[in-house]
């Protein structure tokens, strides 16, 4: 035993161990969870008339005295099997506010709809992918730094250039953080402005548009190869009482699509000034798309297909900044961990700029200093309107449901918890995994299968 692996002794002191198969059966009941939470406590349900004891659970019979449960990171990085989970409930999620269910009725994916891709501004040439030359220059031509300002190369999709700018002193590495910190207020903005501007077109003062329509929206924020942001956003016109209520007459998607395009060029938001840096003036970057979205792949018009896009955004919440290449996936806490971190040129000087920035007094409220692992940007990956569909809460409840977990009516919880640790042993990791793969492969056979579930909402919980 003493010239195996540390992982192999561990993996064998499990499985010999006299509470093995109850341990086996926590770990499989968090789908593999890579980093679970360990939880010690106990869970008693009481009739509310009587008082009298229904069902009582102590974690003292437990392997160990404790529960495993998921620690539901939506990080594939971190934990590929919580983020699994996590995509599957962005799927239904997103779907639903689509073509219905989830309590959403199916006549939404008759409203208006669009699919709007809002790109950052340009703070500098940066070196592109594609079929055609990066950025070809008759003239050639040299920065006041002496780099070129062409590229004849047609570089590959995954080219470590890709992304990278031309020349690190013409970079605005300023405006992009600062970008980045107001990313979420130019969004509001632009939401209140795109109200506005139906409003104005169907004759409206703006006060009274939500008596007579709704803007409904899903919007996921995603790093492109030059480490900023760009929001790709499901927008949909309801009536006044959301998905349960038609919209006027007036509520078209040609008028919805205008509306978005002139709010996209018109809203701005500045900074706070700085006496080093002055006031900048901050909008969307100059590329917008807006398309309209069809039912399914055999219906008219060329936007993208429903379910395709509940699907893309589905999968772009489950990477973490350091699988994009744009930043880390934990917050630093010195000067020092930007330095030793596993990153490159560009967004070490991204980093080092919000630090920078975050220790001036005028930048205080941006908080850039507690968010410089993900380059100033502090908005949420993914966030809905209130009336767009159903909530991850909601998709929880039914998934619990599912499995058979089902609160007693008349009855009164008491929970006495608390926290004594979190992962796994070298060899629970490994048996952990295992159990993960299985279960992903258990997933995708039921997929091909034709299972109603596409997004693997109901895996085990």
């Amino acid at each position: 035993m003493r010239q195996l692996p540390e992982t192999d002794r561990d993996t064998i002191r499990l499985a010999q161990g006299p509470q093995f198969t109850r341990w086996l059966e926590q770990v499989t009941a968090t789908g593999g969870c890579a980093h679970p939470v360990h939880l010690s406590g106990s869970t008693t349900t009481l009739d509310a008339t009587t008082g009298e004891i229904l069902r009582h659970y102590d974690t003292l019979d437990e392997p160990g005295e404790r529960l495993l449960v998921r620690c539901r990171n939506r990080r594939a990085t971190v934990c590929a099997p919580c983020s699994r989970l996590h995509a599957g409930d962005t799927f239904h999620l997103v779907r639903a506010g689509l073509l219905g269910g989830k309590t959403i009725p199916a006549d939404v994916r008759h409203r208006p709809r669009l699919f709007v891709t809002l790109t950052a501004p340009s703070f500098g040439p940066v070196h592109r992918a594609g079929d055609v030359l990066c950025r070809p220059r008759r003239d050639g031509g040299t920065c006041e730094h002496g780099r070129p300002l062409g590229c004849t190369v047609v570089h590959a999709p995954d080219a470590q250039l890709v992304g990278q700018p031309f020349c690190a002193y013409c970079y605005d590495y300023t405006g992009h953080v600062l970008w980045h910190a107001h990313a979420a207020k130019l969004w509001d903005r632009f939401v209140i402005d795109t109200r506005r501007r139906l409003a104005t077109s169907a004759g409206l003062v703006q006060s009274q548009l939500v008596r007579h329509a709704r803007l409904s929206f899903a919007r996921v924020a995603e790093y492109q190869k030059r480490a900023a942001v760009h929001v790709h956003a499901v927008i949909r016109l309801d009536g006044p009482n959301g998905p349960t209520d038609e919209p006027p007459a007036w509520a078209t998607t040609h008028l919805l699509s205008d509306a978005v395009r002139a709010s996209a060029r018109r809203v701005l938001v500045r900074t706070p000034y700085s006496p080093a840096i002055g006031e900048l003036t901050l909008r969307w970057g100059e590329q917008l798309d807006a398309r309209p979205l069809h039912a399914n792949r055999d219906g008219d018009g060329d936007g993208p297909d429903d379910d395709a896009v509940a699907a893309y955004v589905a999968k772009y919440v489950t990477k973490g900044a350091s699988e994009t290449g744009a930043g880390l996936d934990h917050p630093i806490t010195t000067r020092d961990d930007i330095e030793s971190a596993p990153i490159g040129a560009h967004v070490r000087t991204l980093m080092r700029t919000c630090w920078r920035l975050g220790g001036l007094p005028e930048y205080e409220c941006l908080r850039l200093r507690a968010w410089t692992h993900t380059l100033g940007y502090r908005g949420h990956i993914l966030t809905k309107s209130r009336a767009y569909s159903t909530t991850y809460a909601a998709l929880r409840a039914e998934r619990a449901h599912h499995l058979g977990h089902v609160d007693i009516p008349d009855t009164v919880t008491e929970r006495n918890w608390r926290y004594v640790g979190s992962g796994h042993t070298p060899g629970a990791a490994l048996i952990a995994a295992g159990v993960a793969e299985d279960l992903a492969a258990n997933c995708g056979a039921a997929r091909e299968a034709g299972s109603s579930d596409p997004g693997g909402a109901f895996g085990a919980g």
